[in-house]
């Protein structure tokens, strides 16, 4: 059951997640731009892209369904390699679940459904201090999503002016790493942290080098779930 809150409460954690998400929320900006000129290119266009925005809201799916889009579309192997970048959206929602006890089922379900890595993120640096709160992760999710539809829709409005856009040129490539850096230096728990980074890329790394497709982004995932487990268990052995 639902602990109830009062609206100063609402409003709070609402305005708390507003400030939390800000910075990403700019930091996501030339990403929103550069997958909407790819999307035009690829003969999307804005509604399609926006379309395509607010239903899957998955920039990693997103980028590498343009990647495999081709006339006519290649519907299976756009569709596994998604769920194979997405697979990690499994993992969010279970890792927030005893977190989020507190909330309504239904409530549960509309926070998850708009879960970004970096919504995740920031409700677990929050679950660290207090308490979960729906408002607080409406506060996270709303501009974030509302940012990504409207500048991929941008985009692919101005996809013919972009066409020669180089994204390494104005660093617009680094923007993805950037991000999901950040985020990790906020987890970082020294040698163990070092040691699943660690494992996962390897494993990435190996499995792109040798395995056609996305795959390397479930060996990574499976190989740093494996350290964190081990890491786990010897720690409780320990103790």
């Amino acid at each position: 059951m639902e602990a109830s809150t009062t609206a100063p409460e609402v409003r709070s954690d609402f305005a708390e997640g507003l400030r939390a998400i800000a910075p990403l929320v700019i930091a996501a900006l030339p990403i929103g731009l550069v997958f909407g000129a790819l999307a035009a290119q690829k003969g999307l266009s804005p509604f399609e892209t926006m379309l395509m925005s607010s239903v899957v809201f998955a920039g990693g799916s997103q980028f590498v369904a343009i990647d495999f889009w081709a006339d006519p579309v290649p519907w299976v192997a756009i569709t596994i390699s998604a769920l194979l970048v997405t697979i990690r959206h499994v993992l969010m929602p279970a890792s927030l679940g005893t977190k989020t006890r507190q909330m309504r089922f239904g409530k549960q379900l509309i926070a998850y459904g708009f879960l970004a890595d970096e919504v995740w993120a920031l409700s677990e640096h929050r679950a660290r201090k207090g308490r979960v709160s729906f408002p607080f992760m409406m506060g996270l999710a709303l501009p974030f999503y509302l940012n990504w539809l409207v500048m991929t829709g941008v985009g692919a409005s101005l996809g013919t002016l972009l066409a020669d856009l180089d994204p390494a040129k104005w660093g617009f490539d680094f923007a993805f790493p950037a991000i999901f850096i950040g985020l990790i230096m906020g987890f970082w728990q020294g040698k163990k942290t070092a040691a699943i980074l660690g494992a996962s890329g390897l494993a990435a790394v190996a499995c792109k080098w040798f395995v056609p497709g996305a795959w390397y982004i479930a060996a990574g995932a499976v190989a740093g779930v494996a350290v964190a487990a081990i890491t786990a268990s010897d720690e409780a052995e320990v103790v």
